[in-house]
């Protein structure tokens, strides 16, 4: 599956706001949005001082906040957005939570990785278990009741349980059930958009894709 190999604090800077990309380092004076508060690019300065969002623009915007939160780009994206569209319920809410259902978020909300990107690897390289079976698609959705785990070589739980330590004050939400000991999670039910931690506005993509 395709994936963004690029500078993320470029992103970062792009939206105007810290994406947490890059897990707790954003978190230091060494940011890169910290010390240039304006957009990449020759003309960066100058753009910030002059631009105006339009309504499409706004939209667009909070699209790409959301694509890039969660690591995803805009084909799947939009596979996200037909499936939440052709589920009963509202789209907006039905499309966070299929992209709060992605194993490697899990794995993330689970506080072994940094970030979602160091998340997505420690899936790739087979070291997590849904329902005793092993699982190396990081767009894999858990399901309610699923119990996700990590069964890996004793130099990759060391370096999982290092992360644990950093990210110890990132809270595991509470469709999650985590067991810190046998390094699991039971997923308790669906999440609900007052369990993601980042403000967004869902409703701009749903009219963004609905023009």
């Amino acid at each position: 599956m395709a994936r963004y190999t690029d500078a993320v604090c470029r992103l970062c800077r792009r939206q105007g706001e810290k994406l947490f990309l890059k897990g707790a380092k954003c978190s230091t004076e060494k940011c890169p949005i910290t010390r240039r508060a304006y957009a990449p690019g020759q003309h960066g300065q100058t753009k910030a001082r002059i631009t105006k969002l339009s309504n499409y623009g706004l939209q667009l915007r909070e699209k790409q906040k959301v694509k890039r939160i969660y690591g995803v780009l805009e084909r799947q994206f939009r596979k996200y957005f037909d499936m939440a569209s052709q589920t009963k319920g509202v789209t907006g809410k039905i499309l966070l939570q299929l992209l709060e259902r992605r194993l490697d978020n899990v794995v993330f909300r689970m506080g072994m990785a940094n970030s979602r990107s160091g998340s997505r690897q420690i899936v790739r390289h087979n070291q997590i278990l849904v329902n005793d079976t092993r699982v190396n698609i990081p767009s894999y959705l858990v399901k309610k009741d699923d119990i996700v785990q990590v069964k890996a070589k004793e130099g990759a739980v060391k370096r999982i349980k290092e992360n644990m330590e950093v990210s110890k004050e990132r809270t595991v939400p509470s469709w999650l059930e985590f067991t810190a000991d046998s390094l699991s999670a039971k997923v308790l039910r669906l999440p609900e958009k007052e369990d993601i931690q980042q403000m967004i506005q869902e409703q701009l993509i749903v009219e963004l894709y609905s023009k």
